[in-house]
Formats: C-alpha cells, structure tokens, sequence
C-alpha cells in the first residue's frame, strides 16, 4: 500500500460503497483507506487519513458532499474530489463545477467511470461522465455567448475571474478577501476594475450580473 493512491468513499448505502471498495481492490496501485456514511464523518476520515482522492456522494445525511467540499476548501485539505450522484439536472452540475469539483459521475455509471474519474482528478483534470457531456456542451456555449456579449470578460486578470463567481455566491469583499489571502482594499479596486471592464454602472450592477451569470463564470 506504501505509494498507493489512498481513496476515501463517502455514501451512505452500505451496498454501494461494498461494490466501489470491490472495485478498487482490484486496481492496482489503489487502495480505499476509510469508508464514511455520512458527510461529517468523511470530513474527518479526509482529515485523519489525508487521502489523495475523496469520492463523495451528493446527498448525505449530517453534512452532503457540498458542505463536506466547502468544509474541505476552507480548511486547506490536500484532497482531489469526486462528487457522486443522481442527479442529471443542470443546476446541481453548475454548483458542482463552481465550486472546482473536478469529477462529477453518475451513480449508475460508477462502475464504468470511476477509475478514470480518479485518473482524471489525480491529473488536475475534469472528469465528467459521458452522460452529463451535454450539459458541459451547454455550459460552454452559454460561456462563448456571454463573452461575446460582454467583451470586457476576456480582459479580467485570473484574480479577477476568480472573484466574479464568489460574488455570484453573495460573499462579502471580506469573506473574498479572507479566502484568496488579499487585503480588502484590494477586493475592492478589483471589484471597480471589474465593472470598468464590463461596463457595469450603479451600485448593485456587479452583483446582479454575477447573479445572473453565475454558471457561466468559473
């Protein structure tokens, strides 16, 4: 086991996550190092194991696999994740994605899917199962269609970009300025730098646009 990829699962039927621990053993070179039913007691198998990948599914009981992720992100774990679910909806993938999750696989497709997903996800690459590959076509093309409409987009910096969606999420220039380590005053001359670009005018402009561009901004 000494240099092989540790994978938390996270799920709370008992059944399911038999098959994936099944699946696994039989992959060379993986190996699931804890099992979670629930989204709090992942979180803390994440922080007790430092596993390198945490397959998590969307709804849990006691945490889902957003606020375990959030949960992850805030406190700076070293993990890779990869969201199970259910769910084929647009909006559920939006938030997903939003939120950096690099895999995203059906459950019904698990068996197929989920060792490249964490091939993928140990790459820094997305990994999205082949079924949802319309609502990324979707997602994209909205993308381009804004772009066109504003413009100005192409023209942000990458802090830029990577403030837009947190604004889209309501934070304050202070919650932003807390998760990328920037001063608020700087989150504040990004955020007129912002609006310079997009041609935004009047005091709530950017946060509507956010708002209503949320899925097209990460």
């Amino acid at each position: 086991m000494g240099n092989d990829t540790r994978i938390v699962i996270a799920d709370d039927h008992p059944i399911f996550r038999q098959g994936l621990r099944q699946l696994f053993a039989n992959i060379a070179g993986m190996s699931v190092v804890s099992e979670a039913s629930d989204g709090r007691a992942a979180l803390t198998q994440i922080q007790q194991h430092h596993p390198h990948v945490a397959i998590l599914d969307v709804s849990m009981p006691e945490m889902d696999g957003f606020q375990v992720a959030r949960a992850v992100r805030e406190q700076d774990l070293k993990v890779e994740l990869i969201f199970l679910t259910m769910h084929k909806d647009e909006d559920t993938f939006n938030d997903a994605l939003d939120l950096g999750i690099l895999g995203y696989v059906l459950k019904d497709s698990a068996v197929t899917d989920l060792i490249g997903a964490v091939q993928s996800v140990l790459a820094g690459k997305y990994f999205i199962s082949p079924a949802l590959s319309g609502l990324l076509v979707d997602r994209r093309s909205r993308t381009a269609t804004l772009e066109r409409r504003k413009p100005g987009l192409k023209d942000l910096t990458p802090t830029e970009r990577r403030i837009l969606p947190l604004i889209a999420d309501n934070r304050t220039s202070r919650e932003i300025a807390e998760e990328l380590f920037i001063s608020v005053r700087t989150v504040e001359n990004h955020r007129a730098n912002i609006c310079q670009k997009l041609e935004l005018h009047g005091a709530h402009a950017l946060l509507k646009f956010a708002l209503e561009h949320k899925s097209e901004l990460s």
